[in-house]
């Protein structure tokens, strides 16, 4: 039962609370046990990265885009605005602190 991965802190005590035998893992050794309950996705860095750089590169991608065409006399497509200011947005929201996560002052 310890193989399958948990989304949240909720999930893991409602685990904890059903398996004694978990219970007894995580006392053993609590940093490994975690680690090895939570998602993939959530743990991996590079997921994050390769998304903020693939987002980074639409968005400068869209602004080459409309600069050269504007500099030519060519009406910038929409398309070009659209998925420039999608992609700036999803990148925004990715880098911006969750509004649950306590702000550090430093």
């Amino acid at each position: 039962m310890a193989t399958q991965r948990v989304r949240n802190i909720s999930e893991l005590a409602e685990r904890v609370a059903r398996d004694p035998e978990l219970e007894k893992k995580i006392k053993e050794n609590p940093i490994k046990t975690i680690a090895s309950l939570a998602a993939p996705v959530q743990t991996d860095v590079w997921v994050f990265r390769i998304v903020v750089i693939v987002l980074g590169l639409i968005v400068l991608g869209a602004m080459c885009g409309a600069i050269i065409m504007a500099v030519r006399g060519s009406e910038v497509p929409q398309f070009i605005v659209a998925v420039g200011s999608a992609a700036g947005g999803a990148l925004t929201g990715l880098l911006a602190p969750s509004p649950a996560a306590p702000i550090e002052r430093h």
